[in-house]
């Protein structure tokens, strides 16, 4: 199971979350080469809970930063389409739609089969020779995460791990509570970072967008 850079921060959040299962931690998560003396090799299964924490850990990180956060999110970025004329969602993409400038007022899309197609034209098929201001949300691998979302994710994937594991009702609970605490501490920095006020914001280089509060509100 490879992953990027900071190996460290990856395999805490894995210890972690199995101890609050009430496993022993572990010192890699990596499957593991075994050599005996006649030469052969074989790879070594990894212990399953350590798996099942790993993988539930993956996806909680993908579902949390889906939501839009301001480490993830990015308005205007510019992107032309390939030579086929499409404006694909690459592999480090998670939601992209065109930004709400002027430019971009005539078109209505959606994502079809991983690109952007517009419902007004009914084509997918975009001006290869003109660059479209497009919003997106980036997935950025768990190490690279702020530390609070790091710490958010990884409470949340422990109580997961807890429901599925485990099966107490206790436990759940607490690691619940855990797990809203953090997510608190996540807001706290989306409003340090966001630089929102009553009076709106810029998006980019867009005009004027109102604030709208029960957009926090109903996080």
């Amino acid at each position: 199971m490879p992953f990027t850079n900071n190996a460290q921060a990856t395999l805490q959040a894995v210890n972690e979350i199995l101890s609050c299962i009430g496993q022993a931690p572990v010192t890699t998560i990596e499957a593991q080469t075994i050599t005996y003396e006649d030469g052969t090799t074989v790879e070594a299964v990894i212990n399953p809970e350590v798996a099942i924490a790993y993988e539930t850990l993956l996806q909680v990180s993908r579902e949390v930063q889906a939501e839009g956060w301001t480490f993830n999110r990015e308005f205007e970025y510019p992107l032309t389409p390939d030579t086929n004329g499409h404006l694909s969602i690459t592999g480090g993409m998670l939601q992209m739609d065109l930004s709400d400038t002027l430019d971009n007022s005539n078109y209505d899309t959606v994502i079809r089969n991983g690109r952007l197609y517009d419902k007004i034209a009914h084509t997918d098929v975009w001006d290869t020779s003109k660059t479209y201001s497009v919003d997106v949300l980036w997935y950025q691998e768990f190490p690279d995460l702020p530390q609070v979302f790091r710490d958010y994710i990884t409470a949340r994937a422990a109580t997961r791990c807890a429901i599925r594991l485990v099966g107490d009702v206790n436990l759940t609970q607490a690691l619940a509570s855990f797990e809203t605490w953090r997510r608190s501490n996540c807001l706290e920095y989306e409003c340090n970072e966001g630089d929102y006020t009553m009076f709106g914001f810029r998006k980019g280089n867009g005009f004027y967008n109102s604030y709208q509060p029960f957009r926090a509100l109903s996080r």
